[in-house]
C-alpha cells in the first residue's frame, strides 16, 4: 500500500552567517545563546574547504512568521497606492 504523494518544497528565508568557530563546542554555546528568541531559527552547519573546515552558526526568521508579515506588508502598499 505504498501511495506516493507529491509534495513541492517552499523555500524559506535565506540563512545568514552569524558567527564561525573552529570547535563545535564553541558553535552550540553560540547557537544555545540565541535559540530562545522568537522566530528565529538556529543551526550549526560544518563548511568551509577541506583544509579550512569551520562550523558557522546560522539563523533565519521562522517561515511561517516571515510569510505573515511578507503578507501583512503585501495589504499595506495595497493601501499606500490608493
Amino acid at each position: 500500500m505504498n501511495t506516493e504523494e507529491e509534495t513541492t518544497h517552499q523555500d524559506g528565508p535565506a540563512w545568514k552567517i552569524v558567527a564561525k568557530y573552529a570547535t563545535f563546542e564553541e558553535a552550540d554555546q553560540k547557537r544555545l545563546e540565541l535559540a530562545p528568541e522568537k522566530d528565529l531559527q538556529v543551526k550549526v552547519h560544518w563548511q568551509g574547504i577541506a583544509s579550512k573546515r569551520y562550523f558557522a552558526v546560522k539563523t533565519r526568521t521562522n517561515p511561517e512568521a516571515a510569510a505573515t508579515e511578507k503578507t501583512a506588508n503585501n495589504k499595506n502598499k495595497k493601501r499606500k497606492k490608493k
